[in-house]
């Protein structure tokens, strides 16, 4: 009954979208004159059953029929078969109506040209799809994914076969259309030269795949560089992650808490501050070659512009996102293995070597493979001091926005980066392999986590301590920008950057008065990011659940389309999102539905792989525990495997808010007057040279989101693994 009093409660928020809600997005929202006027004037303000009947749009009666033919389903009659048989009829069929007359139909008639020579020309048309079609698609989804568990799919589970055809979904809604939209690009064609011809022609170009580096003094293709690029940042800012997660956990160092502030310091920075920071000090003026001038008389050059300069920046940036994955890899880890490893007389290095590296395998697969595609798809380092050194998001760049305008161009060097995100992410499982990587049970685990091997430790803080100290100097080199008159001609100390960004009046009411320029932006950006921030962590940690917990057909396609914005630059993402949420169905541009949307999905990978390293370690058996005790499945994943996903959860929490926060590439194409994010407010005040008021704001940035990232990791706790935190003793003799 509890199965058929769900599906029934879903039929009628279907019946409420299709019969009672206005089908069509209102620009003025839902009004009642919408909900209840059945005989309204305006058709794109009537329900869908109220479009069919009184306006004649016949392309509504297939929902109403699928509404109709899912009832049965819904309701207690019959056997299982039959009610599955009914609600997988009638959501698909639901499904595909929904999804036909949206995209057959739009603002100038037929979308189809085999519609029009079919049926005629249609003297109608309707705009985006609005709440009601909304709630329709959703409750017609839902019914049919009800209708697949009935019938044993999934288990019978309803809950998992709703949580995978949620996520599907979504994927294909916001994900796989929008880049496929852009991907079709490739066959535009160019000049003279027709589809296939043009597609040859881009795919085959020397820019992309010249190996004239190998013997002359010039740059290979942007493939090679791009590679090069991605391999080098992804493992170094891995180890970097790994040596920063070590310390942290597994020493008595005393100003950890700052360094883990430190480390997550370049995160919670807009873009281009990291690439300044590195211009003043190794710049061909910066601090370092004024002095290597001035005592030794040697010119370093313009070093900073190419590969070095790319790459540390990207090591920079991408660190933070390594260290975050890998820190809750690190604390997963269980003692008791580590103890019993020396109670049978292995040395401490062993120990590591033999048992604890190889349960962090996963956390470095997963932090690996993020910080590699994110290098694939950065495009504000390279575009900063990449100079000459061109990679793939920087020449998609440049097609989309420079004169040749070639869509084409762009979507086969996306193609491209996706094929090599794709391999990445094959290798990556290849290596990480079907092995049991779990340390936490259901058993006690009291044990105290193992000191560190005196040769690891040492790697350790060699590693992070001087990176630490240079990332001091960079952001110290940076942000002082913002304390002095006109950077780079009058030093002289002043707040009036400050004042003018954010400035403060008191009204003749009484009232505060926000009189600065930078308050829209910043109210409109904390606005956004706080609601997409909990909706990407809840979404990618339970896609992670569904990945490592449950074995269906299309696994691993799912998993590899989590990862697809991942791979896409970001300046692709942001047409991409124009192309396809600028017309029917979906006429989402210019709203805010859009921006939290590329927020959601955009960083919605780093979500799914924290999760998916941190539920590796998760022994089956405590889900099993649950269930056989007459837990549901919701109540097992809310009260059994989410209070042990609490690293994971400050992940994705964290990182989706400042991403949110910090990011340019793809808002950029998608802000609007009425929403403007702050880093778009600050790339403005760059490009018109007030580098004053534009460091300012990216300091009340960092200090904003210091807080908030407090904040976070307060409100979520630290999970209880029941274990002592005393230091462990060294053992007798000393053997590291």
């Amino acid at each position: 009954m509890r199965f058929v009093g769900s599906s029934m409660f879903i039929w009628l928020a279907g019946a409420l979208g299709a019969l009672v809600l206005p089908w069509h997005m209102q620009q003025d929202g839902v009004t009642l004159r919408g909900l209840f006027a059945l005989g309204a004037e305006d058709a794109e303000a009537a329900s869908a059953l109220t479009q069919a009947m009184a306006f004649g749009r016949f392309w509504f009666w297939p929902v109403l029929a699928a509404l109709a033919l899912s009832l049965p389903g819904a309701l207690p009659l019959g056997t299982r078969a039959r009610r599955a048989g009914f609600l997988v009829a009638g959501g698909g069929f639901g499904v595909l109506a929904v999804v036909l007359q949206g995209l057959a139909i739009g603002i100038q008639g037929w979308n189809w040209e085999w519609a029009t020579a079919a049926f005629g020309e249609l003297d109608d048309r309707q705009f985006g799809m609005g709440l009601g079609g909304v709630v329709t698609a959703v409750a017609f989804l839902l019914l049919l994914t009800d209708g697949l568990a009935l019938r044993g799919w999934f288990k019978g589970d309803r809950f998992v076969s709703g949580s995978v055809g949620v996520l599907a979904a979504s994927i294909i809604v916001f994900t796989a259309w929008p880049v496929g939209n852009v991907l079709t690009q490739m066959v535009t064609p160019r000049g003279d030269l027709s589809g296939a011809e043009a597609l040859g022609a881009r795919l085959f170009d020397a820019k992309i795949w010249g190996l004239s580096c190998t013997t002359a003094n010039v740059n290979c293709g942007v493939f090679w560089n791009t590679l090069m690029l991605a391999v080098s940042s992804a493992t170094a800012a891995t180890m970097l992650g790994l040596a920063f997660a070590l310390i942290v956990t597994r020493t008595g160092f005393r100003a950890k808490k700052a360094l883990r502030l430190l480390t997550v310091l370049p995160i919670i920075t807009p873009p281009f501050v990291i690439g300044l920071g590195l211009i003043l000090i190794f710049g061909r003026s910066g601090v370092v070659n004024q002095a290597a001038d001035a005592m030794f008389g040697v010119q370093l050059g313009r070093w900073i512009y190419g590969f070095g300069g790319v790459w540390l920046a990207q090591v920079f940036s991408f660190t933070p996102t390594a260290f975050l994955v890998l820190i809750g890899v690190v604390e997963g880890i269980s003692p008791a293995m580590e103890e019993a490893s020396q109670m049978l007389r292995a040395t401490r290095m062993r120990t590591f070597r033999a048992v604890s590296l190889p349960l962090m395998l996963p956390g470095l697969a997963n932090a690996w493979l993020i910080v590699f595609v994110e290098s694939l798809a950065d495009f504000g380092n390279p575009i900063v001091l990449g100079g000459s050194f061109g990679v793939l998001s920087t020449e998609i760049f440049f097609a989309v926005v420079g004169a040749q305008q070639d869509f084409g161009r762009a979507a086969v060097l996306a193609a491209v980066m996706l094929v090599v995100a794709l391999l990445a992410f094959i290798g990556q499982r290849a290596i990480v392999g079907k092995r049991s990587y779990v340390s936490m049970t259901g058993k006690g685990d009291v044990g105290l986590p193992s000191p560190l091997p005196n040769g690891v430790r040492r790697a350790a803080f060699l590693i992070a301590l001087p990176w630490a100290t240079l990332t001091i100097i960079v952001y110290t080199m940076a942000l002082a920008g913002g304390f002095v008159r006109v950077w780079g001609r009058d030093w002289t100390p002043t707040l009036s950057h400050f004042q003018r960004a954010f400035a403060l009046e008191w009204t003749p009411a009484g009232g505060i008065l926000f009189a600065g320029g930078a308050w829209h932006s910043l109210f409109t950006t904390l606005q956004l990011a706080a609601i997409a921030a909990p909706i990407t962590a809840s979404i990618g940690l339970l896609a992670a659940w569904v990945l490592t917990r449950q074995r269906f057909a299309g696994r691993t396609a799912l998993e590899f389309a989590l990862m697809l914005t991942f791979a896409v630059p970001g300046t692709v993402i942001g047409v991409a999102y124009i192309l396809t949420y600028n017309l029917p169905p979906l006429e989402i541009t210019g709203t805010a539905v859009i921006l939290v949307a590329c927020f959601v999905f955009r960083n919605l990978p780093v979500g799914v792989r924290s999760g998916v390293a941190a539920m590796s370690q998760l022994d089956k058996s405590l889900d099993e525990a649950a269930i056989t005790l007459r837990a549901s499945t919701f109540r097992t994943l809310r009260t059994v495997v989410l209070p042990l996903l609490k690293p994971a959860i400050v992940t994705a929490l964290v990182y989706s808010f400042v991403r949110a926060m910090t990011t340019v590439s793809a808002v950029i194409f998608l802000v609007s007057a009425e929403y403007e994010m702050a880093t778009v407010f600050i790339i403005n005040r760059v490009i018109n040279g007030d580098y004053g008021l534009a460091i300012a704001y990216c300091a009340v940035l960092i200090v904003l989101m210091m807080a908030t990232i407090g904040l976070i990791n307060l409100a979520v706790g630290r999970r209880n693994l029941g274990r002592r935190t005393a230091a462990a003793p060294a053992p007798v003799g000393g053997r590291a």
